[in-house]
């Protein structure tokens, strides 16, 4: 079996794959074309993230078994076309971990003392003392958004370096920040508001994109530093630029753009923003973890020994997969619905399964659900294999219980979060052969498919409410395919779970959240 090594890895690379019996083709910055040639010839690709693996290229790919990057993000390889042809996707989240939080704490102290532009000032002949007089950063509060692997050894460093750490990730137990002496705050509006230092540590993913906006600029100290490390488009560069010019930031370190490299991007023109390429991952060390990592993952692949860190394998067997395949949709769904409902940081789930489902090989769905719970927050991928070790690295507790007591349903699943904020339920279950339903929301009795965008509100039970939604919805040319309503009592508290043809924008949620009688709205993206 052969391995393409399709961009530059250092030569132990080579070594653990032969020695696993592998035959191994070497080809560093291969081209688009040569690479649709050769790659039916190969079993397994290694590759950093120089290649691009699309779907047009995968079609002639009838022998290839694996994908390894060598790194974190996946996002230059079609994931659900390789799934699709059976091909199974690897990453190596581990191996840069440490460079990457070095690389963070430099951009720390490079953004605090001046030290590029003081460089290139004095090369320059000049003389500037005064000009770069900095600060210090013991003493000050350290925000970090997101707390996965990085982001911790990032708060490891910091604590080291006497700043106060604080934190936000709702993906994340205090358990085991506690660990890292992270104090836990419990939205993103909070941490803006104290953070002297802001740090960011999340993928890059619709809930991601643009999560630092001018509406976050406006809420954070006056004279606030930013560092991203993570990925670009996670703020916005041009309200970035904005807030440096008003001078309501003080500057920012990046090592990442929305286009690299950023060639004309306004970002370089400020002397307070200091920039890298992309270098969170390059330390010699790193290059060879990951080199090593991805290599033996290759080799046991490609062996029969298993696969590690695979984003998109199926687990279990075919047949049992399909037969449950209905509830597997349904926990994913219903998980992802939770997250967005729920205010505050994930503490622990509760799964009850009543009925026939418990005759199944429940795992599937358990595994489905957390998910579910998961994908928002990891850029690493998160399948049914891994998500409960995810789970468990964030101290995530999940009880499941089954019971074969009498319901209203053949089967029915029911989730219980806890978050400091409060607990908050979801049960559903499986109409006919394959229409999954929720069918009661904290008590509340509905009847809701869980369709891709969906507005969930919670409110009184007062007339015209449903009539004033119609309008509001009307007037943004939102065309309602369902909408189900449920409560407890007449006139009192409600739920209202309207299914929408389209997305629904912020400002007519707004709209909706002003309404008469509406307590809380949420758009559901599934």
């Amino acid at each position: 079996m052969q391995v393409l090594i399709a961009d530059e890895l250092p030569d132990i690379c080579i070594e653990i794959l032969e020695k696993a019996g592998l035959k191994v083709l070497k080809k560093p910055g291969i081209k688009a074309d040569e690479l649709k040639n050769i790659i039916n010839d190969c079993e397994g690709i290694i590759l950093r993230s120089g290649t691009k693996i699309t779907a047009p290229l995968l079609e002639k790919a009838e022998r290839l078994k694996a994908v390894c990057r060598a790194g974190v993000g996946v996002d230059n390889v079609d994931v659900p076309a390789a799934t699709k042809k059976g091909i199974v996707v690897m990453n190596t989240p581990e191996g840069n971990i440490t460079s990457t939080a070095e690389h963070t704490v430099a951009m720390l102290f490079s953004l605090s003392r001046f030290v590029p532009q003081a460089c290139a000032s004095t090369k320059a002949g000049k003389w500037e003392r005064k000009k770069f007089t900095g600060i210090q950063i013991s003493g000050k509060t350290l925000g970090i958004i997101g707390l996965g692997r990085v982001g911790r050894q990032v708060a490891k460093r910091a604590v080291a370096l006497e700043m106060k750490v604080i934190g936000y990730d709702p993906f994340i137990s205090p358990e085991i920040t506690l660990q890292y002496s992270i104090h836990v705050v419990k939205n993103l509006k909070e941490l803006l508001s104290q953070a002297d230092y802001i740090t960011i540590h999340v993928p890059f993913n619709s809930e991601t994109k643009n999560l630092i906006t001018q509406k976050e600029f406006a809420i954070m100290k006056k004279g606030a530093r930013i560092i991203n490390c993570a990925r670009g488009g996670i703020i916005s560069e041009e309200d970035l630029y904005n807030a440096i010019k008003n001078g309501q930031a003080a500057g920012a370190a990046i090592d990442v753009f929305d286009v690299e490299p950023p060639v004309g991007n306004k970002l370089l023109e400020l002397e307070q923003v200091i920039v890298t390429p992309h270098l969170g991952a390059s330390t010699e060390e790193a290059q060879f973890a990951v080199a090593v990592e991805a290599a033996e993952q290759m080799a046991d692949a490609l062996t029969g020994k298993g696969f590690r860190n695979a984003v998109n394998l199926p687990p279990y067997n075919q047949e049992e997969y399909n037969i449950l395949k209905p509830y597997i949709t349904l926990a994913e769904k219903m998980g992802s619905l939770l997250m967005q409902i729920t205010k505050g940081g994930l503490q622990n789930v509760d799964i009850i399964y009543t009925g026939e489902i418990t005759r199944k090989n429940i795992s599937l769905v358990t595994d489905s659900l957390m998910v579910g719970l998961l994908k928002p927050a990891l850029e690493e991928g998160v399948n049914l294999v891994s998500a409960p070790h995810f789970m468990a690295e964030r101290g995530i507790k999940i009880n499941v219980t089954t019971t074969t007591g009498v319901c209203d349903f053949t089967s029915l699943v029911t989730v219980k979060i806890n978050t400091p904020e409060g607990e908050t339920t979801v049960s559903g279950t499986v109409f006919g052969k394959n229409e999954p339903r929720i069918v009661d929301i904290n008590g509340y009795g509905v009847e809701a498919a869980l369709d891709e965008h969906m507005l969930i509100l919670f409110g009184k039970d007062k007339p015209g409410l449903i009539g004033n939604i119609g309008c509001v919805l009307g007037n943004k040319k939102i065309n309602i395919a369902h909408m189900t309503f449920g409560r407890k009592e007449s006139g009192g508290n409600a739920i209202t779970i309207v299914n929408v043809d389209a997305a629904i924008p912020q400002e007519c949620l707004r709209q909706i959240e002003k309404l008469d009688h509406i307590d809380a709205a949420y758009l559901v993206h599934l």
